[in-house]
């Protein structure tokens, strides 16, 4: 039972057009660092479907439910025991924590600093395994790139805590704080199917081919209008006369945004580093960067990591973007990269 409601106003989610239509690469090791895992979120882009933050974090979290919808925490670095109602997981460094709709929980950090991208679903619905690993039955596939064996759920219950507690919850109108007579925690135990879960990104293993797969071979977990892939160590192209760097495209059907976590060759010398990340909108053409083909003709393999988010509306930007961006890189596919114009970086005014 409730005892107190106070509404909460912490965080700027106002959404701005990509426009003029833009490349961009933010460098969320900008943001800074501060705050708890949810309530030092910094809100970098989004739409009706879904909400990309960021947050570097020094803190424990309190207890907070996202009654919106599912959300994904991808672990950057660091370490912390995710505490809910269905029990304690231990995550850490490369994990996807996928944290159904309305489940109480808290960060407990067991680092001294936690770095997650964090993937809303502001439009309700679930992150869930693609449809095409699973069987009629639910079951994987036997040529899925994860399976069960994968997957780490809650282990034991969380100490049982007394007295009353503050839980912070989102809805579709806003954040409210709810004083609770007793602790969310105080239960004895739980059935179903429906609980946190994580997966390593380390354990996604990769297809390989004679000639370049897309992107979306890598899918590895769908929201309701978007893809979650994982680009992870693996052979490179192997046909003699194949191009091992991804040649240019142009997204038809939606907005890619990339989050590197590791070595990626194909941008190498754009500014891309680690906790990069770059937008590349429906509309824009786009490949390597000039060179990097040239270098990938007697490499076997790449050491690359990174997430993908691929959106099937339009991305809108958040305020905190227009100090973290590079406004250099919609330019860096020319050689001499490093040409700005007017207008070419973000301004939230």
């Amino acid at each position: 039972m409730i005892t107190d409601a106070e509404e909460i106003a912490y965080e700027n989610r106002e959404q701005v057009k990509n426009s003029p239509l833009l490349p961009r690469h933010l460098l969320t090791h900008k943001l800074g660092v501060g705050d708890d895992p949810v309530t030092g979120r910094h809100f970098l882009m989004g739409n009706t479907d879904l909400s990309v933050l960021y947050v570097a974090a020094v803190r424990s979290s309190g207890l907070y439910r996202n009654a919106v919808g599912d959300e994904l925490c991808y672990i950057e670095s660091g370490s912390a025991v995710l505490e809910s109602s269905y029990g304690t997981m231990e995550v850490g460094d490369g994990d996807y924590v996928v944290i159904p709709t309305s489940t109480t929980h808290r960060w407990r950090l067991t680092s001294d600093e936690l770095r997650l991208l964090v993937v809303e679903c502001t439009g309700g619905g679930h992150v869930r395994p693609p449809k095409r690993f699973m069987s009629p039955l639910g079951q994987f596939l036997d040529g899925s790139p994860y399976n069960e064996r994968d997957l780490r759920g809650p282990e034991s219950l969380p100490e049982p805590t007394e007295g009353e507690a503050d839980v912070l919850v989102r809805t579709r109108t806003g954040v409210t704080r709810y004083t609770y007579a007793y602790h969310p925690f105080d239960v004895v135990g739980w059935d179903g199917y429906n609980y946190p879960y994580a997966l390593n990104i380390h354990d996604y293993m990769p297809s390989t081919g004679a000639l370049h797969l897309p992107p979306p071979t890598y899918i590895t977990f769908e929201g309701p209008r978007f893809v979650i892939c994982s680009f992870v160590p693996r052979l490179f192209d192997y046909h003699p006369d194949a191009v091992k760097v991804p040649y240019a495209h142009s997204n038809v059907d939606s907005d890619e945004v990339l989050f590197y976590t590791g070595d990626f060759m194909s941008r190498a010398g754009t500014g891309i580093s680690q906790g990069s990340i770059s937008l590349h909108p429906a509309g824009f053409v786009h490949g390597p960067q000039p060179g990097s083909h040239e270098k990938s003709l007697e490499m076997k393999s790449t050491n690359e990591t990174a997430v993908m988010i691929d959106t099937f509306a339009p991305l809108m930007l958040g305020a905190d973007v227009a100090g973290v961006e590079d406004p250099g890189y919609a330019w860096s596919w020319a050689r001499g990269a490093g040409k700005a114009v007017k207008g070419d970086s973000f301004d939230a005014r």
